[in-house]
């Protein structure tokens, strides 16, 4: 399971919902997003997207994805300055007909919510939206899935919306694949650090054994690279040091644990690689604002609310 798998198998991600949405000139929607992400595509004709994340409105054109991250709200018009209505008030079903008689646009949607907290590293990693590159082959599947998606919902009847449902949980998951894939080489996360061959490698050999007393050395020695020029070019393309790194994620293995078992701290402290509860929890605390057992029962508050 590579560290992408690793992320999407603990995000608990609740059932998905996709949307067909046809519309003629002249229209406008505004979208709300609290709490879930959505994935955009426009299948026929055009549109403007506006959000605070754009300086100015970008016109999409038939085959252009984006994602946008949970709680982004943005609008989707034919032409900038149009009157809006809001998306949720269109139709509680899949394939939503709305607006004038011009000419026709039609955007395919999906709508997923998840555990956010343990989505932290793979959509802190990505921009608040980002357009797909369905060039590619993660980006090719996405758009196939979507296709295929956008076939059974149209169909109606229960056994296609059953498919439907579960073809859009497929779309999501292939939609984070398909992001990873259209990361900037320029971008500075994580997942940029993963595309440099050297570093992968030092990557990979953490992730591989988080208990271990890992030092710079060692992990330049594996990257094939000296110890100054792999911290530095790990410190750039990741945006923070090899040990920060190795921290964070012994942490999110540690939130895992806490919310999914019954684990002790002092057990969950050996499996993420610290000598005792006390260590763990200073540096848990430190990062986290919060005790391990803290964070725990606030998450089964939570849950049970």
């Amino acid at each position: 399971m590579d560290l992408v798998d690793t992320v999407l198998s603990t995000m608990s991600i609740r059932p998905s919902r996709y949307a067909r949405l046809s519309v003629g000139a002249p229209w406008g929607i505004s979208v709300r997003s609290p709490g879930y992400a959505r994935l955009l595509l426009v299948a026929e004709g055009s549109c403007w997207l506006g959000t605070k994340a754009f300086d100015e409105p970008q016109l999409l054109v038939a085959g252009d994805c984006y994602l946008v991250q949970s709680n982004v709200e943005f609008t989707l018009q034919d032409a900038p300055g149009r009157a809006l209505v809001d998306c949720d008030s269109l139709s509680e079903t899949h394939i939503a007909e709305h607006s004038g008689e011009g000419e026709r646009t039609v955007i395919l949607s999906g709508r997923f919510s998840f555990d956010i907290a343990a989505a932290g590293p793979l959509f802190d990693a990505l921009p608040p939206l980002l357009r797909i590159d369905l060039g590619n082959a993660a980006g090719r599947s996405l758009r196939a899935t979507f296709d295929l998606l956008d076939a059974e919902a149209s169909e109606g009847g229960g056994s296609s919306a059953l498919i439907a449902s579960r073809l859009a949980d497929v779309l999501f998951v292939q939609a984070m694949r398909a992001c990873c894939a259209s990361i900037d080489s320029g971008s500075v996360s994580w997942l940029a650090a993963l595309r440099d061959p050297q570093l992968s490698a030092a990557i990979n050999a953490m992730h591989a054994d988080l208990t271990h007393t890992w030092t710079v050395a060692e992990l330049a020695r594996i990257a094939g690279m000296s110890r100054s020029a792999f911290a530095a070019a790990f410190h750039a393309k990741a945006g923070e040091t090899p040990l920060s790194y190795l921290t964070s994620w012994r942490l999110y293995r540690a939130k895992t644990l806490l919310r999914d078992t019954p684990l002790s701290v002092q057990e969950i402290a050996v499996r993420v690689g610290y000598e005792t509860g006390t260590a763990l929890s200073r540096v848990f605390t430190r990062r986290e604002g919060v005790s391990p057992s803290a964070w725990r029962r606030e998450r089964r508050r939570l849950h049970a609310a």
